[in-house]
């Protein structure tokens, strides 16, 4: 029997999944060619270093097989800290986390995620260290890393996934290990809106997987 009562519900419904859908992008790297950085993706040229190196790879372990983002490292110094931009999101507030993989790396096993980026020099930087078992957030201001809080000691599984979240609205900004919140702080020194990212720094060989942006 017709019902428009309920044929407004579902249509609700679906105009809520829809909204809630649209909302959350993901990025898994599969659809991506092998061995080059993947479209919708870029590497800003830092001040220290060689250039930058992203690219996709093949990892059985990955969360969504077959393919990661994965930044390979020759020798570098600390002072080299190479970021991977997304280019089809701006967002001042929300959720962005990334599945993240340190594999390797003699002096740095880092994975950090990146937001309100305005350009190389200028974004919020929220990083992970295997070797020194700690997480911190930082901004990263006219070049300069400045931390805005001491670090938080936290076990970081080489060699194994886990998954980084940063959760930002306003000032005020939560940082997540495997769903859980290590550490919380405030800052308003870039407020607008900006891109989202990743980063590592070093001789980190990190790989990514399930990046995923849902603004708020």
């Amino acid at each position: 029997m017709y019902s428009p009562l309920l044929n407004m519900k579902l249509f609700a419904g679906f105009l809520a999944f829809g909204l809630t859908a649209s909302a959350v992008r993901v990025v898994n790297f599969d659809n991506a060619p092998l061995g080059k950085t993947p479209p919708g993706w870029t590497v800003p040229i830092t001040t220290h270093g060689p250039g930058p190196q992203w690219e996709i790879r093949s990892d059985r372990s990955a969360p969504t097989p077959p393919y990661v983002l994965a930044r390979i490292a020759p020798r570098t110094s600390g002072e080299h800290c190479p970021l991977a931009i997304w280019e089809e999101a701006s967002l001042r507030d929300g959720d962005i986390s990334v599945r993240i993989k340190p594999v390797s790396g003699r002096e740095m096993q880092t994975a950090g995620i990146v937001w309100r980026y305005r350009d190389e020099n200028n974004y919020y930087l929220a990083r992970a260290n295997a070797l020194d078992r700690n997480i911190q957030v930082f901004k990263v201001e006219n070049g300069r890393r400045i931390p805005l809080m001491a670090a938080v000691r936290h076990e970081l599984p080489s060699n194994q996934w886990s998954i980084l979240k940063v959760s930002v609205k306003g000032r005020r900004f939560q940082v997540y290990v495997d769903h859980r919140r290590v550490l919380q702080g405030q800052d308003g020194t870039f407020a607008a809106p900006g891109k989202v990212g990743l980063w590592t720094a070093g001789d980190s060989v990190t790989y990514f997987d399930d990046f995923r942006v849902a603004p708020k």
